[in-house]
């Protein structure tokens, strides 16, 4: 929505200055009003999830089916001699509770780092440059993007000199875009590269 709208107006609907930003007060009602700066974690899957999510391969089905075969085989033949069977299940089980223990070590991992170095983001407050964390932006909040920064936040361009975004997680566009203050999109515009 606010891509279609002139940086005016988003300032005035946002009831923001650009110059001084937010007040204080305005930022504390604002993140109560609306909360974090965050998208939702996905819920978590159970270990059993987890642990039949690893029987989900091509080589791991092809073994499970020889050790039935070898079972139904031994049954046939009237030998009785299922070990072969037994060893292909214990190796498939066996890498399958690997399986979830790996992931879970890489999920504490990837979380501890996400904990560790939290985004930053470059707000006017109260008329000062602030850096905080990105989690912590409002709507309504100046953000100053600089070379290398990540956005923090959908936002609305107001001022921008060559600023080039790279929208590859996005779009898939590899070259990063130019993005222009007084550019105006059309309503309901699919998610694009603008020439």
């Amino acid at each position: 929505m606010w891509e279609t709208l002139r940086k005016e107006e988003v300032l005035r609907k946002l009831e923001t200055d650009l110059k001084h930003g937010l007040t204080r007060e305005e930022v504390s009602k604002r993140g109560q009003k609306y909360g974090k700066n965050k998208l939702k974690d996905k819920p978590k899957e159970s270990v059993f999830i987890k642990f039949i999510k690893q029987f989900n391969d091509f080589m791991i089905i092809i073994l499970i089916m020889a050790s039935v075969i070898s079972a139904v085989i031994s049954s046939i033949q009237g030998e009785n001699d299922y070990i072969d069977s037994i060893i292909i299940i214990a190796i498939v089980v066996l890498n399958a509770i690997m399986g979830v223990v790996q992931e879970a070590k890489a999920e504490k991992s990837i979380e501890a780092l996400q904990e560790m170095t939290p985004p930053k983001a470059k707000v006017i407050r109260d008329g000062e440059t602030n850096e905080i964390n990105a989690d912590d932006v409002v709507p309504g909040d100046i953000v100053i993007l600089e070379a290398g920064n990540y956005v923090p936040a959908d936002s609305r361009i107001v001022e921008s000199f060559n600023l080039k975004i790279e929208e590859s997680s996005l779009t898939g566009e590899t070259e990063p875009v130019l993005k222009e203050a007084d550019k105006i999109c059309k309503p309901n515009v699919a998610l694009r590269r603008y020439e």
